[in-house]
């Protein structure tokens, strides 16, 4: 192919074709010198004086500062809007700096604090904070931790919270929006992270789930399982034979009774056995929060209908299964 010839601007005819250039009708400049007037919003050449457009969008960044040789502020518009709280939220916030560190800011800043913010709204935003703190501690995700606080401001707007213990409704309200987003804690996790008595988070856990109407399901041992065993450092396969145990272990008739958590707990036993990397009952115990003796009492029943669980589609999971791994209890 030849090489297209160039225009005077080095552009193609192609190019020239498709461009847009802005030129001066009086001036007919091919490099026209053409002024950005944003005060009159106007197109204005620079040679003659000529307006060529007028209504244009002033494209620069519209904040302005007011910072005393503190740098630049490219606050525009304050904080984003909170979710959470009521209101339109637009008051004027006075800055805790910038008052020559004589904390005259500082105290201004206190001083609206307790004369502006309402009550109720301080109070929500103390349980949102404690509800994070808590949340994170335990490496909740942030989503859990949004229906946690969504559940909180339907427990305050419907004034439910009147005479209860507000530490075990912050823990119910995680509790519930665990087993909503199908990441289910157990109760003793829940108090282990909140410090609150489980009957009272087990019955604040009724008393909103009667008067929220939040459909929580139940929890399963598949549900468990596989945070348990990231817990107790074991593969793949292990929670998967693990997974196939649970679910044909919850149709056994002699096992009718046992918590989805005793359960699922002795079923990574069993299953951890197996494959020859056991652990054992203590380990999985602190993970779980189910005593030793309630692991070792499940598994026995396991053991003995251990026809019935370790079929051909369990033991072909992984070539060093083997029954003979298995602890007689």
């Amino acid at each position: 192919m030849s090489t297209a010839e160039r225009g005077p601007a080095g552009l193609t005819a192609l190019d020239e074709r498709f461009s847009v250039r802005l030129m001066c009708r009086h001036c007919r400049d091919p490099v026209p010198n053409i002024v950005e007037d944003f005060a009159s919003g106007d197109y204005v050449c620079g040679s003659c004086g000529l307006v060529l457009g007028d209504r244009i969008i002033d494209t620069r960044s519209e904040w302005r500062t007011f910072a005393n040789d503190e740098g630049d502020d490219p606050s525009r518009v304050g904080n984003a809007a909170n979710p959470f709280l009521d209101g339109d939220q637009l008051d004027t916030i006075i800055a805790r700096g910038g008052d020559g560190g004589s904390g005259m800011a500082r105290d201004l800043n206190r001083t609206q604090g307790r004369t502006t913010a309402q009550r109720h709204e301080r109070n929500l935003v103390q349980a949102y904070k404690e509800i994070s703190a808590l949340c994170d501690a335990f490496d909740i995700p942030k989503t859990i931790v949004d229906i946690a606080k969504q559940l909180y401001k339907k427990v305050d707007d419907a004034n439910l919270q009147r005479g209860k213990n507000n530490d075990a409704i912050i823990a119910a309200c995680i509790f519930l929006a665990c087993r909503q987003d199908n990441a289910p804690r157990t109760f003793k996790e829940i108090c282990a992270l909140t410090k609150v008595d489980r009957k009272d988070i087990a019955r604040a856990f009724k008393f909103l789930k009667s008067k929220l109407g939040t459909n929580t399901g139940t929890t399963s041992s598949n549900d468990l399982i596989a945070r348990f065993c990231s817990n107790l450092n074991l593969d793949q396969t292990t929670w998967r034979i693990a997974r196939l145990l649970t679910e044909k272990a919850k149709d056994m008739e002699h096992i009718s009774g046992k918590s989805p958590l005793s359960i699922a707990s002795a079923c990574i036993y069993m299953a951890s056995h197996l494959v020859g990397d056991g652990r054992d009952a203590r380990s999985i115990s602190d993970i779980a929060g189910v005593g030793e003796a309630t692991i070792k009492t499940t598994y026995k029943i396991l053991y003995a209908n251990r026809r019935e669980l370790l079929t051909a589609e369990v033991m072909e999971r992984d070539a060093k299964m083997s029954e003979a791994n298995l602890i007689i209890p």
